[in-house]
């Protein structure tokens, strides 16, 4: 059952974000950039107030995400991608990610704190930060 409304516009838009971001840490990577982007349309806290749909969440500006600036993001969605933005939107979440709220590939390790929110977790090359639960229950 779908913990967000999507459309298949919807399903598209993060199935491009999760390869355009992610690819390169496999599919379990793009499963947890999923979950980043999910957690941002169900929750309503900090950064994430206004952010009801997939498309407002792609495209968020400011705080948004970096591949929507880049080519390869317009690229048509394979399915096998569109199955993993499913896997998501269907609730589905894979740790680190479980109830990040952002993401971000440092040159080294992790900081323990990224923009005052607390490292949960690397997968391969991209470290996750959640908040915590008194500043944003619905994450959880």
């Amino acid at each position: 059952m779908a913990v967000i409304k999507s459309t298949t516009k919807g399903v598209d838009l993060l199935a491009r974000l999760m390869r355009a971001e992610a690819e390169g840490d496999g599919k379990l990577g793009m499963l947890m950039v999923g979950n980043t982007g999910v957690n941002r349309v169900r929750v309503e806290c900090l950064d994430f107030t206004d952010i009801n749909t997939i498309r407002e969440m792609v495209f968020q500006s400011p705080g948004g995400f970096e591949a929507t600036q880049k080519g390869y993001f317009y690229q048509r969605a394979r399915e096998q991608d569109k199955n993993l933005a499913r896997k998501v939107i269907n609730g589905k979440r894979y740790h680190p990610a479980t109830n990040s709220l952002w993401f971000f590939r440092p040159e080294g390790s992790c900081p323990a704190q990224w923009f005052d929110q607390a490292n949960v977790g690397r997968y391969k090359s991209h470290c996750f930060y959640a908040p915590t639960r008194a500043d944003c229950p619905r994450a959880y």
